[in-house]
């Protein structure tokens, strides 16, 4: 049976407007289609259908009516001999991987924001046609072409899995594995180095590829969007949809590795990893998605927290960094989670499981309710690594054997405790416990020096700030059981002065400590109100300030890294 057929149409484009025209040429009585609610890898209710309108039906030439059935659902009222033809525009003014753009420069979609799901038709082919594009653009998509100017998908799910970038975009090809890849920029400076980019990501995908022994995909699109701010990607099964500032780019003529693009090949090793961790190699609660409601997983400290141990490390394997910088990198994440109230009452599994209301919704309260199952979950793959070298194994190993035991599908966290072996028990504990992993015992004991870091003012006091010469210092988040919150400062605060000397910045307030050791006197306003707090600062303490990571051993830590 023939499937729905979508036409989509981008010439609406000053609009910020997808018309789209979804033939079903066997619809059932009474057919029913829904648009998800979220996307798959971005584990946030986001309600597509709020930007959906002017939803219209007909069948034979003759309108028929269509009854909204809740936020996101719909049902028509059709017969079922004869194709029925649904029309409605989406409005598209999101930069993010996760939704849709356009504009008179470029295009962007994800299915699950302009596709909707034709109800008991998801098994079926799915075609894709794009129409109305301005002069000069292109089309880059890994869904395969139909061989008519358009593209098709298996089913629902291939679909809404399979971005499409649009524009008068840069684009190069390079194998790895045997397999042609793309890379795709959008909005780059022209003197970008282009050929540069393709070298480094070709070795990325080469080390990748050698690790895991296969290439599940036939072909890998990646898709870059350069803006002045912003970052993130979304992986899908075969391409990524990633975002940058432009200035990380790497331009002509440049011979360093800026801190920028080094980040920039994180995420494209990080999103590339995942083609194998989380697209395949996933939690045994999502191989079936349901598009329309939360699907709970409590294992996103391995799906995420792991490929983010691997994606600065594979930049070390293929070269594309020294251990220095490595270690530089690892010390920026083991730092952002010692600073992390939230981690001592909230587990990584948990973390997980919660990660639709917490993570994905932060507010100024946080940090101090939960932790990062990417930053924690890296570090705990940091742990198990190192521990299971000293058994003579490795997280490699365990890597590829549950990739071999899965058929590289579903597992669940008994199939990943199996794989650590000796270490399991140890791992459980990581994972449902709050209590640190030994990281500096392991680090050290592998070659690697440990320097605790001098905290700042807002460190040391448990503030997160946003300090500027012309905001001046408004506080951000006050992290539980700090000085700051006992003193009685809240976020939102403005600190104006200190010890009657107007500040700006405020570790200006170090120069102004008694030299008794008597409280601090804060001059905030809150809520056009002037109050003076008194703030008694707590003595350092091991990791307020960050950690510093450095070379101690390089013979020893060569048989690590």
């Amino acid at each position: 049976m023939a499937g729905p057929r979508y036409r989509i149409d981008c010439s609406e484009r000053f609009a910020h407007d997808y018309l789209i025209a979804l033939t079903v040429p066997a619809p059932v009585a009474g057919q029913v289609f829904s648009l998800p609610a979220w996307i798959p890898g971005s584990y946030m209710l986001r309600e597509f259908a709020k930007q959906l309108s002017d939803l219209t039906a007909e069948q034979g030439g003759m309108a028929v009516k269509v009854e909204q059935l809740d936020k996101a659902g719909w049902r028509v009222d059709c017969r079922a001999d004869a194709p029925l033809v649904l029309r409605y525009r989406v409005h598209a003014f999101d930069t993010s991987v996760r939704t849709a753009w356009l504009d008179a420069r470029r295009g962007f979609f994800n299915g699950t924001s302009l596709c909707l799901r034709v109800h008991g038709q998801e098994g079926l082919p799915h075609s894709v046609e794009l129409v109305g594009l301005a002069p000069g653009w292109r089309i880059a998509t890994a869904m395969p072409a139909d061989g008519a100017g358009g593209h098709v998908a298996a089913d629902y799910d291939e679909l809404v899995d399979h971005p499409f970038e649009i524009g008068d975009f840069w684009s190069g090809e390079f194998m790895a594995g045997a397999v042609p890849h793309e890379i795709v920029v959008a909005g780059a400076w022209p003197s970008f180095d282009g050929a540069r980019l393709l070298a480094d990501v070709q070795r990325i995908c080469e080390t990748q590829i050698a690790f895991w022994g296969e290439v599940p995909f036939p072909r890998y699109v990646f898709q870059l969007n350069c803006l002045d701010e912003g970052g993130g990607g979304l992986e899908h099964r075969a391409s990524t949809a990633l975002l940058a500032p432009r200035r990380d780019l790497r331009r002509r003529g440049q011979e360093d590795i800026s801190e920028g693009y080094a980040n920039l090949l994180s995420l494209f090793s990080h999103e590339y990893f995942h083609a194998w961790n989380v697209k395949r190699l996933r939690p045994a609660e999502l191989a079936c998605y349901d598009y329309q409601r939360e699907n709970y997983t409590r294992l996103l400290w391995f799906f995420e927290g792991f490929t983010s141990y691997f994606d600065e490390l594979m930049l070390l394997r293929a070269g594309l960094i020294d251990a220095p910088r490595y270690l530089k990198m690892l010390s920026k994440t083991l730092s952002g989670v010692l600073a992390t109230p939230g981690r001592k009452c909230h587990s990584v599994a948990e973390a997980s499981f919660e990660a639709w209301t917490k993570f994905y919704r932060p507010d100024e309260h946080t940090p101090n309710l939960t932790v990062s199952y990417y930053g924690k979950g890296a570090l705990i793959a940091l742990a198990l690594d190192l521990s299971l070298r000293v058994e003579g194994s490795t997280i490699d190993a365990l890597m590829r054997a549950l990739w071999r035991s899965s058929c590289g599908g579903p597992v669940q966290e008994k199939d990943i405790m199996a794989a650590a072996g000796g270490q399991a028990a140890a791992l459980s504990g990581w994972v449902h416990g709050t209590q640190d992993p030994p990281w500096r015992e392991l680090l050290e004991r592998s070659g690697v020096a440990w320097r605790d870091e001098a905290p700042s003012m807002a460190q040391r006091l448990g503030l997160k700030l946003s300090e500027s010469a012309l905001t001046g210092i408004q506080v951000k988040q006050v992290f539980s059981h700090s000085a700051a919150l006992a003193a009685g400062l809240a976020p939102g605060d403005e600190i104006l002065a200190c010890a009657g000397w107007r500040i700006r910045r405020l570790d200006e307030a170090i120069a102004l400590m008694p030299p008794d050791g008597a409280p601090l006197e804060l001059l905030v306003a809150r809520d056009q109100r002037l109050m003076t707090l008194s703030v008694t600062l707590p003595e350092v303490a091991p990791g307020m300030g960050g950690v510093q990571l450095g070379v101690a051993d390089a013979a020893t830590l060569k048989t690590w890294l």
